[in-house]
């Protein structure tokens, strides 16, 4: 079950009305059905109740003291348009039910409301949400890359340098430490160019044994080693037409590593265990964290693939190196993460932002979400340079 779905007996209503005869009676229904219930005597209160806390549905009178019920369906919708807002009122006529509706209420029912739809009503509306999450997470998982966050030299360096070397076929080398966003800079590099509506297949040379990086790369036949019981597609067949991304090359053997080499020479891959060459047109893009010249003097990389796979060099700088673009991911790390719980966005101080700043990152991007996820979950709702303290930093 996706984190965000509301359960019914979890939701939290809030009811705004000022006849506190009638708030205790929904109070009261509510509560023996198992939600839980906020209640609110006028618009205002009723608002600043919705903002400071995570509302799942809200039951509003239209008739109210300080803020009518039409004011604070409008400010409800701004603050968070997915929570459903069903409207009570002694004095509706069907205009006016139209009207609201219209005006983004999910549905009205008049005073004193029946039991059985205030619940079915309920209800409903409750599922509505779950569909439009559920809706809402799907669409991002199946959704193009996402962007890459930051306003720093290096970054706008890196979108220029996508920007012109996408659309060609020209090889990639990405460097950078690990979780500075080498595969994101791949992933784009595939998106900008003419091979985007063909597949982008990735390897991590550095999680496959080094006695199967041939097979994982070229694919084998039946029968070629004891374990071939059948007939596998590498990855550079499954590539074909579109891009394959090669992550940590720096740990592939040199076997393997010449083998690649005759690819990217002839576009031909031959499987294990076969005599038949198979012509692929794949652009090559990849990236490692090592030092490649010094893997070459050292006698672990080949110079001669070293020069194939670097015709065009693009290096993910660190995070601790543009310090500038951090107050940017924390806010992009938020909102997402946020989003994947289920919960209204949470807030931080601009002295949390600046601690985080400071901090020495050395995991990179990958550490900084994993700290603003922490946060997330544990601290206020208002995340505060304490909360930063007790929770981000090691102890």
């Amino acid at each position: 079950m996706p984190k965000s779905k509301v359960q019914e007996s979890q939701a939290n209503i809030l009811v705004v009305d000022d006849e506190i005869a009638i708030r205790r009676t929904l109070s009261e229904i509510l509560s023996f059905e198992g939600y839980r219930v906020m209640e609110a005597a006028d618009g205002a209160e009723g608002l600043k109740l919705f903002k400071d806390n995570n509302c799942n549905l809200v039951l509003c009178d239209i008739k109210m003291p300080k803020i009518d019920g039409n004011e604070f369906l409008q400010k409800a919708l701004e603050i968070n348009p997915d929570v459903p807002v069903i409207m009570i009122s002694g004095h509706g006529t069907i205009e006016t039910a139209v009207e609201l509706v219209k005006k983004g209420a999910y549905d009205f029912l008049s005073k004193p409301p029946d039991l059985n739809r205030l619940l079915i009503t309920i209800r409903n509306a409750l599922e509505k949400v779950n569909l439009i999450s559920e809706t809402k997470i799907l669409r991002k998982k199946i959704s193009k890359t996402q962007e890459i966050i930051g306003q720093s030299a290096m970054i706008q360096r890196i979108k220029e340098t996508i920007e012109k070397v996408a659309p060609t076929d020209a090889r990639v080398l990405i460097t950078g430490e690990n979780g500075t966003g080498k595969e994101l800079v791949a992933r784009w590099l595939h998106e900008k160019s003419n091979r985007s509506a063909n597949p982008l297949v990735e390897v991590n040379c550095a999680a496959i044994p080094s006695e199967l990086i041939e097979s994982e790369l070229f694919g084998h036949e039946k029968g070629s080693f004891t374990s071939a019981i059948k007939q596998r597609i590498g990855k550079f067949e499954q590539a074909d037409g579109g891009t394959l991304f090669l992550d940590e090359i720096g740990d592939m053997s040199l076997n393997a590593q010449a083998k690649v080499l005759r690819v990217l020479q002839e576009g031909k891959i031959t499987r294990v265990g076969a005599d038949k060459d198979i012509n692929v047109n794949v652009r090559v893009v990849a990236a490692t964290n090592k030092d490649l010249l010094k893997e070459v003097e050292d006698k672990k990389f080949r110079l001669d693939l070293y020069h194939r796979l670097s015709v065009i060099l693009v290096h993910v700088p660190p995070l601790n190196e543009r310090r500038e673009d951090i107050p940017l991911l924390i806010d992009h790390f938020l909102k997402e993460i946020c989003f994947e719980y289920g919960i209204a966005k949470k807030g931080i101080s601009k002295e949390a932002v600046d601690t985080l700043k400071h901090y020495n990152w050395t995991g990179n991007i990958r550490e900084l979400r994993n700290v603003v996820e922490r946060l997330v979950i544990l601290g206020d709702k208002n995340i505060s340079y304490e909360n930063v303290i007790s929770y981000a930093m090691p102890k």
